[in-house]
């Protein structure tokens, strides 16, 4: 295989990365022949490269020690030092360029200058601060992703509050489960938002949110619909800016910035706390030396406050980036609404998802056909694996010139393992590399290393992003339990990944929903690649069932695209695709039409709760309905009926 894109050697001379290996050789005259030897070096002292970095970006003085305990979990970083997320936003302030561009579904385009954030940002600090919020207490987002969002967290990370957010398309029950947890004092909100040519109202769920949380001391409300929230602060009122600066609080480096929580499928979610100082670090390596984003970038991720890839996007922002904020529908009006927008905003790296490039691919989409994607480099990927034809089908539709960069890793580390590199060829269906700093192997059931083959993905040398803790977790047992009981003192991920021979990695899902099929274990994104790419599939679900006695059931349940139907020349198709671009083995026991497919509201499948759905557990005891984006399908697969075991 050859790789679809291959870095030009002026941008190589020229990247953040380069100069980054040019400035760690002159500390301590190691030479780095490519990335690779920079990424062994990261791994093998992770104190020197996370030093190095600390000092490249002149985060402040110089640590007298960098890690002073390298146990998983436990591990101590840059003991003594005190830093604040914001300070590195306010350094990158300017004039000639703005720091937020907000895009609506109607065509609107407003800019914010960095002016105005930092100076909103700081009115909204006063006024939490007038609120009594002092370091450590918790102020929460309802929010859709537009700039106030942005800005009500800068005013909390300032004055060493902790901020979590999640999404106004949560209902106020699935809002409570997480957020409530929190005991937070002062709640920022929207009256509603517009999505997909639709207003959504979001009074009555703020009014069931507030009742739910009784320590509130303020509610303040961002007009988005002109509706009025009664005993409210108004955003506009309470952000205005004046001639106040901002005035960060100087806070330990593991001090808590934000808390994030899991898709809560099973139980309330768990809320994952990071600290200032390892996010900063982490992400400004994220940022500036793997997706080389700098002052003249235009940053865009289609994300929701509910999501990780909100936060990493907010950290444009730290390399002073712009950043554009979209509240609406990816494809409203039109199929290619995103593009339109990547477009209209000059964004230079634009991140997005693998369905939907493939629902641009079903519905006949040429982005660079029909929008002006010039400025454009980057094209960023998560949420699942992008399978090799949707690689290609972006290099001939958007642009050769442009980098395709999957990227996996999780809200556990709020950042990437594996990605792309702007001095790394792109290999179409692989992620190009494991970020720096990450010791990211494979893994067999044994704890070996394995190449070529299918393995646990594990990390061997602690992040300064892991998670501080888990919220109510007093003596990490929970934490323990979710990254460390399979290896003792190695985080152990949960995804199935392969390393290739040119040292790429291709990742095949959750290690935990594994299809197991006579002993042979398969991932089920190879299944979902190969059925998906048919013209009248939609979208796809495959479970594999242990059965009594031995047997082994694997159903695909097969959403249809409008106008198709499931015949048996269609079902033959699907058999014979799988055959032919998987293995005769993941070739499914039946395949079942099904009204549509449940996800987390973050877009990811509910394989595993689906299974223990047909293993006759209760479906109050495995899935939470609130976390499901459409609860009603828990009915239609309980009701499935399993047939008896087979071999």
């Amino acid at each position: 295989m050859q790789p679809q894109w291959v870095p030009e050697e002026s941008a190589v001379a020229r990247a953040r990365i380069t100069d980054f290996a040019r400035f760690v050789t002159g500390r301590t005259g190691i030479e780095f022949a490519d990335y690779y030897a920079l990424w062994e070096w990261s791994v093998r002292d992770p104190a020197g490269f996370w030093g190095a970095l600390w000092e490249y970006f002149d985060l402040g003085p110089t640590p007298e020690q960098v890690l002073a305990n390298a146990d998983m979990p436990g591990a101590q970083w840059f003991p003594g030092m005190r830093v604040n997320y914001v300070d590195q936003v306010v350094r990158q302030a300017r004039a000639d360029r703005p720091a937020i561009v907000s895009a609506t579904e109607d065509g609107e385009l407003t800019e914010l200058s960095w002016g105005e954030l930092l100076g909103r940002t700081a009115a909204f600090a006063r006024t939490l601060r007038a609120q009594g919020v002092a370091p450590g207490d918790r102020v929460i987002g309802y929010l859709p992703n537009i700039a106030e969002a942005v800005i009500a967290f800068l005013a909390t990370a300032s004055i060493g509050a902790v901020w979590s957010a999640c999404g106004q398309d949560y209902s106020a029950k699935a809002a409570l489960d997480r957020l409530g947890q929190l005991e937070p004092v002062v709640l920022v909100t929207a009256d509603g938002y517009r999505y997909g040519g639709k207003v959504h109202d979001k009074r009555a769920d703020i009014a069931a949110l507030r009742a739910g949380l009784p320590g509130l001391r303020a509610t303040v409300v961002v007009s988005r619909l002109g509706g009025e929230v009664p005993d409210s602060l108004d955003w506009a009122r309470v952000s205005a800016p004046g001639d106040i600066e901002i005035a960060t609080e100087s806070v330990e480096f593991d001090h808590p910035l934000w808390i994030l929580f899991s898709s809560g499928t099973t139980g309330l979610p768990k809320g994952i706390v990071h600290g200032h100082g390892g996010v900063l670090v982490e992400h400004l390596k994220a940022t500036a030396l793997q997706s080389d984003i700098g002052p003249d970038d235009v940053f865009f991720w289609y994300t929701s406050p509910s999501w990780m890839m909100w936060n990493f996007q907010v950290a444009g922002l730290l390399v002073g980036a712009t950043i554009v904020c979209y509240d609406g529908s990816p494809a409203y009006p039109a199929p290619d609404a995103l593009w339109d927008i990547a477009a209209r905003t000059r964004t230079t790296v634009l991140g997005t998802s693998p369905g939907y490039v493939l629902a641009c691919i079903k519905a006949g989409v040429r982005p660079a056909r029909d929008h002006d994607l010039t400025a454009l480099r980057t094209v960023g990927i998560t949420g699942a694996s992008l399978p090799e034809p949707s690689s290609l089908w972006l290099g001939e539709n958007v642009g050769e010139h442009v980098q395709v960069s999957s990227i996996s890793g999780g809200t556990d580390v709020v950042s990437a393992f594996i990605g792309g590199a702007p001095n790394v060829p792109v290999w179409p269906g692989e992620l190009s590399v494991p970020f720096l700093g990450a010791a990211v192997d494979a893994w067999d059931e044994s704890g070996k290393p394995v190449r070529g083959e299918v393995g646990e993905l594990v990390i061997t040398a602690p992040m300064p992003s892991m998670p501080i803790r888990f919220w109510r977790d007093p003596d990490g047992s929970r934490y323990r339990a979710a990254y460390f009981e399979m290896f003792p003192g190695v985080w152990r991920h949960g995804d199935w990944i392969t390393v290739t021979d040119h040292r790429s990695v291709v990742v095949h899902g959750r290690s935990d929903s594994t299809l197991n099929r006579h002993g042979i274990r398969m991932g089920s994104a190879d299944i979902y690649q190969a059925v998906e790419s048919l013209p009248e599939i939609a979208e796809t679900l495959v479970i594999g069932v242990e059965q009594p006695g031995g047997g082994y059931w694997m159903p695909l349940f097969v959403v249809l695209a409008p106008g198709a139907e499931l015949t048996d020349e269609l079902r033959e198709r699907i058999g014979s695709v799988i055959r032919t671009e998987v293995s005769p083995r993941h070739v499914p026991d039946e395949i079942i039409l099904a009204p549509g497919i449940p996800h987390t509201r973050t877009g990811k499948k509910l394989e595993v709760p689906i299974k223990k759905l047909f293993q006759g557990a209760e479906a109050a005891r495995v899935v939470e309905r609130t976390a499901v984006d459409d609860p009603d399908l828990l009915d239609w697969y309980r009701a499935v009926r399993m047939p008896k075991a087979t071999e």
